[in-house]
């Protein structure tokens, strides 16, 4: 059996440790020793795209923004849905994802970093979404472990009201917001609703054939039309407390 070997070290902007072992031909990436992602549970991160995007479909030339860079997966999908007049910019907060996307991980998906439609920021993403009103088509999220901060506590801002009224503002008409999560949350979807978005929530699966571990995906538009179809519609609460959805005022004649 092959060993796990240590190949690169990073600090978090929190001061924690962020470590890159691979196993064979596989990744993964710790944060002071609990797993951030690996490179055999990816079937989230295409999904992410895959939902964030559907609405592209036959778009000539979309501009796009995907906030973390992750192992590229996500990346690799948008570019393969996309057409070939697509922009898609990559927010990437840590400079350590990068250089280790084009040093180890860019053999995981074709080095999607070197194609010709990527722009590459690094920085915070909340300054970049902020400076970009009416810009994106679609705006899909994978930072960190989702609204539930693991790698910068920084990261929350995004997750909050202000991130999430910055993403409307940066959506062109029918644009979608996708946003994906190692976690449900309730606090979340209302959150989104309550920024006057449409939303379906979508249970993906961890990995290729996984039925036990799943991740989220939350796709929000003020465009309902531009929603993909399935998933969940979440409801906001009545004021009083209770849960479901409004009756429907009878007519009056």
């Amino acid at each position: 059996m092959k060993p796990i070997v240590r190949i690169a070290t990073a600090r978090t902007p929190d001061g924690g440790e962020m470590v890159l072992y691979q196993h064979d031909s596989d990744f993964s990436i710790k944060i002071n020793g609990q797993e951030l992602m690996h490179s055999r549970h990816h079937e989230s991160e295409l999904e992410l795209a895959r939902l964030g995007c559907a609405h592209l479909d036959g778009c000539k030339a979309p501009i796009i923004l995907i906030g973390g860079l992750g192992m590229g997966y996500t990346l690799r999908q948008a570019l393969d849905m996309l057409s070939p007049h697509a922009q898609v910019v990559v927010g990437e907060l840590l400079g350590a994802v990068v250089e280790w996307n084009r040093e180890f991980l860019g053999e995981l998906n074709g080095q999607p970093l070197g194609d010709e439609r990527v722009d590459l920021k690094t920085g915070d993403i909340v300054d970049l979404i902020s400076r970009s009103k009416n810009r994106f088509d679609s705006i899909l999220l994978d930072i960190d472990n989702g609204p539930k901060a693991m790698t910068d506590s920084g990261n929350r801002r995004l997750y909050g009201g202000e991130g999430i009224r910055a993403c409307r503002r940066a959506l062109r008409e029918q644009g979608c917001l996708a946003v994906w999560s190692a976690e449900p949350s309730k606090k979340f979807e209302q959150l989104l609703m309550s920024c006057n978005f449409h939303v379906r929530r979508f249970r993906v699966p961890a990995y290729r054939g996984s039925k036990s571990q799943s991740r989220f995906v939350w796709v929000a538009s003020e465009d309902k039309i531009a929603l993909p179809p399935g998933g969940g519609e979440p409801r906001l609460p009545f004021k009083n407390g209770s849960k479901g959805s409004r009756k429907r005022p009878r007519n009056r004649r």
